[in-house]
């Protein structure tokens, strides 16, 4: 099977469902921006850390995956089997272990520290593109409300993970000071 079709070279895509959508259509917006998330996550999947195992963020991946799958069926077609609510429910528990060892958060921080660090807050602000591209989608088009209920907690799971990096490598966690407040 060669993996270039030319069916969408006129600017078109198929969708599951068989419907062709406009490139720049919501839906294909919204499960690009979740292609582009899944392959941060996997550039963070490569940094050395130790913060979460290397499975956890394969996982992520996955759901993702099937966070796309989900989105990128047109609502005449039937729905696959998307997430769960467990997804979100281990995204959650997670979060509350890496808290457990981070100091408590008194200012609004500047993202970097490392590059796992700086991995993790990119990754956090593709997903939350993603979070408002499906938010969009659903203006005109429902989605499934545990794809937006798991994006909103994954964007807080990396900013907690690019906070538990910055610690765990011993950088320091830059506070953002307001320039009204510096003078």
């Amino acid at each position: 099977m060669k993996i270039y079709t030319k069916t969408g070279d006129k600017g078109e895509t198929s969708v599951i469902g068989g419907v062709r959508l406009p490139k720049h259509h919501p839906r294909i917006e919204a499960y690009g921006t979740l292609d582009e998330l899944i392959a941060w996550i996997g550039m963070l999947r490569s940094c050395e850390q130790s913060c979460v195992p290397r499975e956890e963020l394969i996982e992520i991946q996955s759901v993702l995956m099937s966070c796309c799958t989900v989105i990128a069926t047109h609502p005449s077609a039937k729905v696959p089997d998307g997430i769960h609510i467990e997804d979100t429910v281990r995204l959650e528990s997670s979060i509350d272990r890496m808290e457990t060892d981070l100091p408590g958060l008194q200012s609004f921080i500047l993202p970097g520290g490392n590059n796992p660090a700086a991995t993790a807050n990119l990754a956090r602000t593709v997903c939350r593109r993603a979070e408002r591209a499906i938010l969009r989608l659903n203006e005109t088009e429902k989605t499934d409300p545990d794809v937006i209920r798991y994006l909103n907690r994954l964007s807080d799971y990396l900013f907690v993970l690019s906070r538990c990096l910055v610690y765990s490598l011993g950088t320091e966690e830059v506070k953002w000071v307001s320039d009204k407040k510096a003078k």
